[in-house]
């Protein structure tokens, strides 16, 4: 049976990412600071503590590990007016996607297969911005260079990629005026980007790529009327 750490794993991604794999019979570890709902292993774990995530290792009952899905993180992208920014405040949500990557991916090292995948959650916020979001799109755009980087240093036994989420929820109140931003004609779905670690981790001849998923809002060119 194929297994799979999916960091992040109890929140609105990432409990869709367990489910889709497991729904395939993947063996899945969802390591979260809350408990995972659901059929997958729920491991506590503070990502961006090295000895918490040493000891959430140690605790996998696993010989081996097939996928890494390094989705966790603080959620909200607003930081605030940078003036105001804290040192404190930059650092936790640094060290919750980027230094989090890190350790699970050091971590996962010895333990993967060949071949195995790795797939970085990163968001359109890497490469375009709203105000007052320095330290979320830092941290993403250090996770797309990250995911380059390890791509060529893991080869050819790792595959490394990144998703490029946009706009995701699963509210079905939503106004039209925000599915109209969308050329799809929809806002994403927590599915939309289950299915895209899913392709990212049997796409074999696919590495140190970026996959952005936003229904083509960052392709459609906006001008105020």
């Amino acid at each position: 049976m194929k297994t799979a750490i999916v960091t992040g794993g109890a929140g609105l991604i990432g409990s869709a990412i367990c489910s889709s794999l497991i729904e395939r019979g993947w063996d899945v570890a969802a390591f979260d600071l809350k408990a995972a709902e659901g059929p997958a292993r729920a491991v506590r774990c503070d990502i961006g503590d090295e000895a918490a995530v040493a000891r959430a290792f140690e605790g996998l009952p696993w010989d081996g590990l097939d996928l890494l899905v390094n989705n966790g993180g603080v959620a909200n992208p607003v930081n605030g007016p940078l003036a105001d920014l804290s040192l404190e405040d930059w650092r936790r949500t640094v060290d919750s996607h980027l230094t989090g990557a890190f350790l699970m991916t050091r971590a996962a090292i010895p333990r993967f297969r060949s071949p195995a995948a790795i797939v970085n959650m990163a968001s359109t916020r890497a490469f375009m911005s709203e105000p007052e979001t320095e330290a979320y799109a830092a941290s993403k755009g250090a996770l797309v260079a990250l995911t380059h980087a390890l791509a060529i240093s893991l080869g050819p036994q790792v595959r490394v990629n990144a998703i490029a989420p946009g706009w995701i929820s699963d509210d079905v109140d939503l106004r039209p005026v925000d599915r109209a931003q969308h050329p799809v004609g929809r806002v994403g779905r927590a599915d939309d980007i289950a299915q895209a670690v899913l392709y990212l981790a049997e796409a074999g001849f696919v590495t140190g790529q970026v996959l952005t998923v936003d229904g083509g809002m960052t392709r459609k060119m906006i001008y105020a009327d």
